[in-house]
């Protein structure tokens, strides 16, 4: 891949307001680590919405950064591509010898086929049923928390609600359910940035990975169609023949879906709050806002970054020529500040009218497959917080994650006065 335009180093110390406009690679991941990439894409916004870094950290690419224009090209299913024979959905190209497909990286037909054999996992019923099951471990996780200790928010919290329900998804050995946070951190990571140090490792933790759900296949493939993901792709006429990379690939979808996301909107609600202690005030006086106030977290925090689609033909839009074989950046993290649609974006505001209207989840075909669930833990946790603890004290800037695709926390540093224990 080329080599960027700056180094990480040069960006920390620039001034994007000044920094000259072909020179922006908002794809770089310390932007991101150090939560200082607003300004860029506001830059962008205002004066190259849709913007072309040529020498880009993971190669040429377009960033697409205003709300109607991602809206836009997510419809655009023919030219705007999410197949994974072009690239995948992230600015960092799939490796063509360790390819993991998986449906969100497919196009019509496959991808509404193979989406079709999960959906009931969120079906209505089945969120009824996990709901109890949620709040049931949402009040012991958060019964043994410390009072009058700094601890770490990420870990004893976001990690463990997330994880504890992907285990339940999956029917995944409870013992081992660290294990799916893991490799969750192992498929988004970048080599050096803290979690992997070499593509290889990354390879080696994944086989291991694809190893241990193998194994759990082949107990379910012949048995009778239960309510866990495994057993319903086993079951189903789109995925049951799938290659052990697609498998993976899918695998991976679904982890990462049910623990990024989740994960780093629980601990980004938190640290929201901590930055506006009006709205946190407000909460407290009513906690019937919670439920307003989960798209809130979710647009505010937009835990995935980007999606990425790949040109099909050549095609004229809004005045630029983008060719076949392009790769273009849907920025959501900047679409959900996108003024022209968001007043006030940059605020969080717990009772925000139209709150769902963000694009955290995507949009079109492709739009993210658990909302409902992810919504349904925010809901749940808030509600389950607030009948224990008038406030939690965010006591430390939190550690962000080395990512430009994850937008999230390795550390939310807390503490829970014994004088706010209900």
């Amino acid at each position: 891949m080329s080599q960027t335009v700056l180094e990480p180093r040069d960006y920390l110390g620039e001034d994007p307001l000044t920094l000259p406009l072909e020179s922006i690679d908002p794809g770089q991941p310390v932007l991101f680590q150090h939560n200082v990439f607003a300004p860029y894409f506001a830059r962008l916004r205002r004066e190259d919405p849709v913007h072309y870094s040529a020498e880009g950290m993971y190669g040429p690419y377009w960033s697409i950064t205003k709300y109607k224009h991602i809206m836009q090209i997510e419809t655009n299913t023919e030219v705007f591509s999410s197949d994974v024979k072009y690239g995948g959905i992230s600015i960092r190209d799939q490796m063509e010898d360790f390819s993991t497909p998986m449906f969100i990286a497919m196009d019509a037909p496959h991808h509404g086929q193979q989406r079709a054999a999960v959906q009931s996992i969120v079906s209505r019923t089945n969120l009824a049923a996990l709901e109890i099951l949620i709040r049931e471990r949402a009040r012991t996780v958060l019964d043994r928390l410390p009072v009058d200790e700094t601890f770490n928010w990420v870990d004893l919290v976001s990690i463990e609600l997330t994880t504890q329900l992907l285990a339940t998804l999956f029917d995944f050995p409870w013992e081992d359910r660290r294990k799916l946070t893991r490799w969750s951190d192992v498929a988004t990571a970048i080599p050096g940035g803290g979690i992997i140090e070499t593509e290889e490792q990354r390879r080696a933790e994944l086989r291991e990975c694809l190893e241990y759900f193998t194994g759990l296949w082949n107990q379910r493939v012949d048995g009778p169609l239960t309510g866990d993901l495994i057993s319903m792709m086993a079951h189903s006429e789109a995925t049951r023949n799938q290659s052990p990379m697609e498998y993976l690939g899918n695998l991976m979808l679904l982890i990462i879906g049910g623990n990024d996301t989740t994960r780093n909107s629980i601990s980004g609600g938190l640290y929201g709050l901590s930055k506006f202690p009006d709205e946190y005030g407000r909460l407290l006086a009513d906690p019937g806002l919670v439920p307003g106030m989960v798209p809130e977290i979710i647009r505010w925090q937009t835990p995935i970054a980007h999606m990425r689609r790949t040109a099909t033909c050549d095609i004229e839009f809004e005045g630029k020529t983008i060719s076949a074989g392009d790769k273009v950046v849907l920025w959501y993290v900047s679409a959900n500040m996108d003024e022209e649609v968001i007043p006030d974006a940059a605020r969080f505001i717990i009772d925000r009218d139209r709150p769902r209207r963000h694009l955290a989840f995507g949009f079109g075909s492709h739009r993210c497959l658990g909302e409902r669930l992810g919504e349904l833990q925010l809901r749940v946790i808030w509600e389950e917080i607030l009948a224990r603890f008038k406030r939690i004290e965010v006591v430390a800037e939190p550690k962000r994650i080395f990512s430009s695709f994850v937008n999230g926390y390795s550390e939310l540093l807390v503490r829970i006065p014994s004088a706010a224990v209900r």
